[in-house]
């Protein structure tokens, strides 16, 4: 019978997602990223790709790692395959308190919640303190999975800008001061000190304790996410944030870089009365994380010299970012500028007028180089002159051809603004979702 149906008003369109309007208002805000959408080209091969930051694991010592695992399952296999604590495994968050010393942190293991992958610990951050229209303050650019999370509670991101020294003091001030004005409510400020991702500085010392004392006049939090503090090249190591101001101060940390991606290992070291949340909330995420995983990092920790190992990291990033930076100097047309990192992943550069990095990607794919336009990077459309370029994934011989690639690319995107002048770039609603090449 037909009576009892109900009956659909007819647009006059075909909705191709009949589930439409049942979706939550909030993903409103979740918007593709184009080099999601070019992944399956970019991978290729042939295609020299400078847009992932997928670390280099060649250097990992994988015979020594695959026995001790396989050790692990014999011995511990009970409890390594078993449920375990929201909280993390006991063994592993003291050995990372002991990671955190290195710049300075002086923590409990009860404080530490481990997660799956730092990005889990920003989600549960963002879930616990944002309510709808929050506001965030960011560095511009700033990291996209973190814009993605952020978009996804419906928080709004207000930008405030970088050096070379990185966010820069008198903005932060200046931007407290205009949400104060406009009536808006800030929830915490998010800051990657360390080798930044995309824009590859570096907080300088002496900013570090103004930008704690700026946020503590305005009673805001700050969330540290510090995936690359032990990839300087120098071997240097600068004093977290949390060193400073353990009470106003919640520290993501990540094994991702320094170790092994694929683990999805990260922690977030939290004021006291916000770690019984963060349990709670990550109950509710992922009941409890791998503790295999845990287990398998942990032992690691134990029996390798891992300092050595991230040596050895931080020797491979350094000759990268220098066939980086030596490639774009011999190659890129007058008017392009570049961070020079001293530690990290990345580089941040910004072309000429009248180039837009997002409507050339295509056209560098094409050219068989792929990079992560700027546009990715800001909550408000803003970046289309600015482009993201890593390093640490392709050999330096790699990194040299699709460098002279790109400038290939941008020298005959430059021509044709010359010839028809400048287009204004696309203004983009949202920030784009992080995909395994682009964070």
């Amino acid at each position: 019978m037909t009576e009892n149906r109900p009956v659909r008003p007819q647009t006059g369109r075909h909705n191709l997602d009949p589930h439409l309007d049942r979706y939550a208002a909030r993903t409103a805000g979740m918007t593709a990223s184009e080099i999601r959408a070019l992944f399956a080209v970019a991978s290729r091969p042939e295609v020299v790709s400078l847009a992932g930051g997928m670390p280099n694991l060649a250097a990992l010592p994988l015979d020594t790692l695959s026995a001790q695992v396989g050790e692990l399952i014999a011995q511990e296999g009970l409890v390594a395959l078993q449920y375990g604590s929201a909280h993390g495994v006991p063994a592993l968050r003291e050995q990372i308190c002991e990671i955190m010393a290195l710049e300075g942190i002086k923590a409990h293991p009860d404080d530490v919640v481990v997660t799956v992958g730092s990005q889990m610990g920003l989600d549960m951050v963002t879930r616990l303190f944002c309510d709808p229209g929050d506001v965030i303050i960011a560095e511009g650019p700033s990291y996209v999975g973190a814009l993605g999370s952020f978009a996804a509670y419906q928080a709004n991101v207000v930008h405030v800008a970088m050096d070379d020294h990185g966010l820069v003091p008198e903005g932060l001030r200046a931007a407290l001061a205009e949400t104060k004005k406009a009536g808006q409510r800030v929830k915490f400020l998010y800051t990657i000190p360390n080798f930044h991702n995309p824009g590859g500085v570096t907080l300088a010392v002496e900013r570090r304790a103004e930008i704690v004392e700026i946020c503590r006049e305005h009673d805001i939090l700050i969330v540290e996410d510090n995936p690359y503090g032990l990839l300087g090249f120098g071997g240097q190591t600068y004093p977290a944030l949390r060193s400073i101001d353990p009470d106003n101060v919640v520290y993501l940390g990540s094994f991702s870089k320094t170790f092994a991606s694929g683990l999805r290992v990260g922690w977030v070291l939290a004021p006291h009365a916000v770690r019984e949340k963060l349990v709670l909330a990550a109950e509710s995420a992922t009941l409890c994380p791998p503790t295999l995983n845990q287990l398998i990092v942990s032992r690691y920790l134990a029996t390798h010299d891992w300092m050595g190992q991230i040596k050895t990291f931080r020797e491979n990033y350094r000759e990268r970012r220098d066939a980086l930076l030596s490639a774009l100097e011999q190659h890129m047309p007058a008017g392009c500028s570049w961070t020079k990192p001293d530690g990290g992943f990345y580089v941040w550069m910004t072309v000429p007028e009248g180039v837009d990095t997002k409507a050339m990607l295509p056209r560098a794919v094409t050219a068989r180089v792929a990079y992560a336009s700027g546009t990715g990077f800001y909550a408000d459309g803003f970046g289309s002159r600015q482009l993201r370029l890593s390093y640490c994934y392709p050999t330096p011989e790699r990194i040299r051809e699709g460098v002279r690639r790109l400038a290939a690319v941008l020298e005959s995107e430059m021509d044709l603004a010359r010839t028809f002048g400048n287009v204004s770039p696309r203004s983009i609603s949202g920030p784009q979702n992080p995909s395994p090449d682009t964070v």
